[in-house]
């Protein structure tokens, strides 16, 4: 067994890992990564990535179909066909793109990577097959994995979102179990494919996390593509032979579902299995591993960062983790301590939350103005032959600070990074209200939201 040294090993090249890499070989430090899968983990390769190109082509081939059918844009074609072989060729090229241009960026930085399954000794000490590594500092970023339902194991017509992003042909008939942003998400996707979908949901509403006047839109179209929603409805089994799906309704009958896929997306959990991670006793905070403000474990020079260490599991979440823990190694003083971090649902329409919601601040007890304009009133939002939606502020009364943004609408993903920034800049409902924003743009809203919060909106 060969014996490698370095002062940096890192379990995972997911974003949280390869961005604790990349920064790392920026400042000097000796890195080893270890992934066992493709570089870029499930953000790259079978998550963010791909499931936005395949949002991306639904939405073509849907809007294609509606020029086919009536456009009020005057748009006329012929009804189209869907390849979706050359689909999600197009997608892997995409993905094959960036995990190649991850490799480079690790490469220039001279950052080793060894492809291999780890398996942890003791907190200096990793082997990858034959090879053993010991180190100084330890990174875990093994990232999550899909909750799977004992009742409903993958395989055959029952698929998880891996499946669901590699197609080999759009089922005619899709049941989804779990109305949360990945079920949702691909549920679209599908329906706008030309599967007939439905989705099953134990909850009350869709986007359960989310409050119900931000999630309504999506609700609204969801019922206008014509998804059918069974809410507050549980999965009891599924009987193959039939090809139906089990469900018990709220009244206590039972609902067969025929269908000819069932998609399981009802959450994600800290991936901890398979890598020996019991080696090092770690505290834990259920599923995921116990951290610190620096994304220190408690184990002396052992760090977990990304969805290992638990939520809110975002892939910007852990870059950010990842470059504040290689400043830390190299000497730096760092602590991660964001003021909001944003989480961005890309259903139709999308959904943006950044900071605190009305009801934060009302468990809370702060005093609080919140104040929405609705897209009906923006002009671009016309434009884009959408008016459903708003954008929305939650400013405390006292000084006029901003907490908290929400958007749901066409296009309002772009609108996180101006959401954050003004969380992270402590901004007042004042700074934004009297900044100029660009016209047309959705970006009129948020202005017109803080002029609305402050008793003065100028287009409503």
């Amino acid at each position: 067994m060969q014996t490698l040294n370095t002062t940096l090993l890192i379990i995972g090249g997911g974003p949280g890992g390869y961005v604790t890499a990349i920064r790392a070989g920026q400042l000097g430090i000796s890195t080893i990564l270890v992934e066992g899968e493709s570089l870029g983990g499930t953000c790259l390769n079978i998550g963010c990535i791909p499931s936005k190109a395949l949002i991306h082509v639904a939405e073509q081939f849907h809007q294609t179909q509606h020029h086919s059918q009536h456009s009020a844009l005057g748009i006329s074609v012929s009804a189209p066909t869907l390849d979706i072989g050359k689909s999600v060729e197009w997608k892997d090229g995409i993905v094959d793109r960036l995990t190649t241009g991850v490799a480079a960026l690790l490469k220039k930085n001279k950052v080793q990577v060894i492809q291999g399954w780890a398996k942890v000794i003791d907190g200096k000490t990793v082997e990858v097959g034959d090879t053993r590594i010991q180190c100084e500092h330890l990174v875990l970023a093994t990232g999550s994995k899909s909750v799977n339902l004992p009742m409903l194991p993958i395989g055959g017509p029952i698929i998880s979102s891996t499946e669901a992003l590699a197609p080999t042909s759009v089922p005619k008939r899709l049941v989804v179990v779990g109305g949360g942003y990945i079920g949702l998400e691909l549920g679209i996707a599908y329906r706008k494919l030309g599967a007939d979908v439905s989705v099953v949901e134990a909850q009350e509403r869709i986007l359960p996390a989310y409050d119900a006047e931000l999630t309504q839109p999506v609700h609204d179209e969801l019922k206008k593509l014509g998804v059918t929603l069974y809410l507050k409805n549980s999965v009891q089994g599924f009987d193959s032979s039939s090809n139906t799906l089990q469900v018990l309704q709220p009244g206590g009958d039972t609902l067969n579902l025929e269908t000819d896929q069932v998609l399981v997306a009802v959450g994600r959990k800290p991936n901890t299995q398979g890598w020996n991670l019991e080696a090092l006793n770690l505290d834990m905070n259920g599923s995921a591993i116990k951290i610190d403000h620096r994304c220190q474990t408690s184990m002396r020079n052992v760090y977990a960062i990304g969805d290992l260490s638990g939520e809110p599991m975002l892939a910007h979440r852990a870059m950010a983790q990842g470059e504040m823990v290689a400043e830390l190694i190299s000497g730096k003083s760092r602590e991660f301590n964001p003021t909001a971090i944003a989480a961005v649902c890309f259903t139709d329409p999308e959904l943006v939350v950044v900071g605190k919601t009305p009801d934060d601040v009302k468990a809370a007890g702060l005093d609080c103005i919140v104040s929405s304009f609705p897209f009906a009133a923006n002009g671009r939002a016309m434009t884009l032959e959408s008016k459903s939606g708003f954008v929305r502020v939650v400013a405390r009364r006292d000084n006029h600070v901003i907490v908290g943004w929400q958007a749901v609408g066409v296009g309002v993903s772009e609108l996180s990074t101006a959401f954050g920034q003004s969380l992270e800049m402590g901004a007042r409902l004042e700074d934004i209200a009297g900044t100029i924003h660009a016209h047309p743009t959705l970006g009129e809203a948020v202005q017109e939201a803080a002029l609305r919060a402050l008793g003065h909106a100028l287009h409503l």
